[in-house]
């Protein structure tokens, strides 16, 4: 008789299709969790960037100020050891519209809630910088994920690689004064003569480099004297 085979055959085909509907849920999920993890990881690499990018806008703006600063007449070798000390640093607004930038450009956002670029204010120059993905995870199987939005946050911090040894560059002292003194015409203005060198930046590795005042561009590169990185206090 061939009854038997057939019913059992006929019993086992719901359970085969059971197991098939289980494996394609769980594939969904896993897919589901993948996407939403994909969002996020997207999320954290726009926080790291847009945290780097508002430190480097403010490294650059701190280099054009002591650039001035060391070009601008009088200029005093020894004031070196205030600016070094992260005294002048860039406008934090100019750096947090270069993190909004950066951040757009990898599909965040700084200006909405949660989203934040605020200057550290406990005595490190940086940025503590949180991002808000632009678009939300999708529809999937979960329940809500349609319109969450995945956030993230960094800070990247500014920090100094050298030291200043200024250079003496005090003014020979006059000679012994004439007893009988004769009129002489009165000198020509021109230009204060200016010294051979200001001092010497000691750096991280054992570089040095010297502060020529001949020079009309003395600073080294600031990658040397400063260095970008993130934080992960």
């Amino acid at each position: 008789m061939t009854s038997g085979p057939t019913r059992e055959s006929g019993q086992a085909a719901p359970i085969y299709i059971a197991m098939v509907v289980g494996l394609l849920f769980l594939a969904l999920a896993f897919f589901a969790v993948g996407q939403a993890g994909a969002t996020r990881n997207g999320a954290q690499s726009g926080a790291d960037a847009a945290a780097l990018a508002a430190a480097l806008e403010s490294r650059d703006d701190f280099g054009d100020e002591l650039l001035k600063r060391i070009l601008a007449p009088g200029f005093d070798p020894d004031s070196l050891r205030d600016l070094l000390g992260g005294k002048l640093v860039g406008a934090p607004g100019e750096g947090c519209a270069a993190a909004e930038s950066l951040a757009q450009t990898n599909g965040t956002t700084t200006s909405r809630p949660p989203g934040s670029c605020v200057p550290l204010g406990d005595g490190r120059w940086g940025f503590a910088v949180g991002v808000v993905t632009l678009d939300p995870v999708g529809d999937t199987i979960l329940p809500g994920t349609e319109s969450e939005h995945a956030s993230a946050t960094a800070t990247a911090v500014v920090e100094f690689r050298c030291t200043f040894e200024p250079a003496d560059v005090s003014l020979p002292s006059p000679g012994p004064e004439s007893p009988t003194p004769t009129p002489t015409p009165a000198p020509t203005p021109s230009e204060p003569e200016k010294p051979d060198s200001w001092g010497t930046f000691h750096c991280d590795g054992g570089d040095d480099f010297i502060l020529d005042p001949q020079d009309p561009d003395p600073l080294p590169d600031l990658s040397d004297l400063f260095t970008v990185r993130l934080d992960g206090d």
